[in-house]
């Protein structure tokens, strides 16, 4: 029995996974990452989803096909709107902000 005060390996491990990014959020932060490459860019919609492509590509990838889709779709849910004025760089910060957020 361990004493109450010394976290448990079981409880170490949980206390990581609520600490780490959702997938969602991983996901959000990666393709800010991509669009930052091209920051002056104004962005075009197809644009956005190239860059979740590749985002959805590093972080959920190798994983069931159930949550790519579940990271995805929540991704996807949360997105700021995109209008012909926002650059890739502005955007990024938009997503940075939002992935806090999922």
């Amino acid at each position: 029995m361990s004493h109450p005060s010394y976290p448990t390996q079981p409880d170490e491990a949980l206390r990581q996974i609520q600490a780490s990014p959702s997938y969602a959020a991983q996901l959000l932060l990666t393709t800010a990452a991509v669009l930052r490459i091209q920051a002056e860019r104004t962005l075009h919609p197809r644009v956005l989803d190239i860059a979740l492509g590749f985002g959805a590509d590093a972080i959920v990838g190798e994983l069931p096909m159930a949550v790519q889709l579940d990271a995805l779709d929540k991704a996807r849910a949360v997105l700021p709107p995109v209008d012909d004025t926002v650059t890739h760089g502005e955007y990024a910060l938009r997503l940075d902000a939002t992935a806090k957020t999922v």
